[in-house]
């Protein structure tokens, strides 16, 4: 066992007794990449700010269920996905906003960009088109690729069967192809 991940432990005890300081050693620690899942989500910094903050909130609260079967990072993470999603859901239903900008930029969660102008050029060609992805394909895609979230997973988050899961990964992943194969022979 890593010391980062026995002071993470230790620091999960100390919140579960209340300690402020071990709270915010935590939130310091994990706030960034947060904050950057919430955003891939829901596209509003405002609203990637709230999703974040309440995720910790929720997660301090809840931490005595908290069994310690996955990273504590993992776990903080997918309450940061599962709020997101909720919140995304809800600001279509109220603001109707266009799917097609929610998922709209792909950052490296410690922020240091890489320098590499074709890299990039053609990973924003890739991430520019699962943006013209069906929402439930684009979701599905993002947690399972960029996220790193299994099939089981994928469907408790989403809410649908693992078979229909597979189903529909596997559908946007023909859907992506299909869509840069178009694209590179038109160029």
């Amino acid at each position: 066992m890593s010391q980062q991940h026995r002071h993470t432990e230790q620091l999960i005890e100390q919140c579960k007794r209340g300690d402020t300081r071990a709270q915010l050693e935590i939130y310091d620690r994990y706030y960034k990449a947060m904050f950057n899942t919430a955003l891939r989500i829901v596209k509003d910094k405002v609203e990637a700010e709230d999703v974040m903050q309440e995720s910790f909130l929720k997660a301090f609260t809840k931490l005595h269920s908290f069994r310690g079967e996955v990273s504590f990072g993992a776990w903080l993470k997918r309450i940061v996905i599962n709020d997101s999603i909720y919140s995304f859901r809800k600001q279509q239903q109220n603001q109707n906003i266009p799917i097609d900008e929610v998922l709209y930029k792909i950052e490296d969660d410690n922020g240091v960009a890489a320098d590499y102008e074709f890299t990039d050029l053609k990973a924003q060609k890739v991430l520019d088109t699962v943006k013209t992805l069906k929402d439930n394909y684009r979701i599905s895609l993002t947690l399972h690729l960029i996220e790193g979230y299994d099939y089981d997973e994928i469907s408790d988050i989403m809410q649908i069967s693992y078979a229909n899961c597979r189903t529909t990964i596997s559908r946007a992943k023909e859907s992506l192809r299909k869509k840069l194969v178009s694209m590179m022979e038109t160029e």
